[in-house]
């Protein structure tokens, strides 16, 4: 494989797992507003914006999340008759489904620019009693959908050196683990 290929795999897989590990954290935040907002509920003073903190920070942590579950392999899926493919019969059928994915995801993204943009310019809040703005949250959806595309990518990358008998070797994590994800 070129080395550009390999650069890219590599800084987009770094990326992704150091972004990854940092929205793992986001469920300690969830259960810290779910905790205050339950303190504060039975101090008979409870809080306008814990349950919509609580579900921003939700949302952060599953889409910022799912480009590092894509890298490790740790997606829903159907291996039925996938399993039982040779390793070649299995890429070419990931490069059919990446691009079917990549599709998709682009047109999430294309969506998710635009309510952004949206949002930002008339500078939108939830129509509720705390009314937080939304630009931020949209944002970081828009970021995940970007960072889900680069990862599809990688995935098209390592199908294509399958298929061409150059295989990338892992994702080697900080600790030193090999990433399970490519086992083939």
């Amino acid at each position: 494989m070129p080395r550009w290929a390999l650069a890219y795999v590599s800084a987009i897989e770094n990326i992704n797992y150091r972004i990854g590990r940092v929205a793992m954290l986001l469920l300690f935040v969830i259960m810290g507003i779910l905790l205050y907002s339950s303190i504060t509920k039975f101090a008979r003073v409870p809080s306008l914006w814990t349950l919509e903190m609580a579900q921003f920070t939700l949302v952060a942590y599953y889409l910022l999340g799912a480009p590092y579950s894509m890298q490790l392999g740790a997606h829903v899926r159907m291996d039925l008759l996938y399993a039982a493919m040779p390793a070649r019969r299995r890429a070419l059928w990931d490069v059919f489904t990446i691009f079917c994915l990549i599709f998709y995801l682009g047109v999430m993204l294309w969506g998710a620019w635009g309510s952004t943009a949206y949002s930002l310019s008339i500078n939108e809040r939830a129509p509720t009693a705390w009314r937080p703005p939304l630009w931020p949250i949209k944002m970081i959806i828009t970021f995940s959908f970007f960072l889900m595309i680069l990862q599809a990518t990688v995935h098209l990358i390592r199908d294509i050196a399958i298929l061409r008998d150059a295989e990338i070797p892992p994702f080697l994590a900080a600790n030193g683990r090999k990433n399970k994800g490519y086992a083939r």
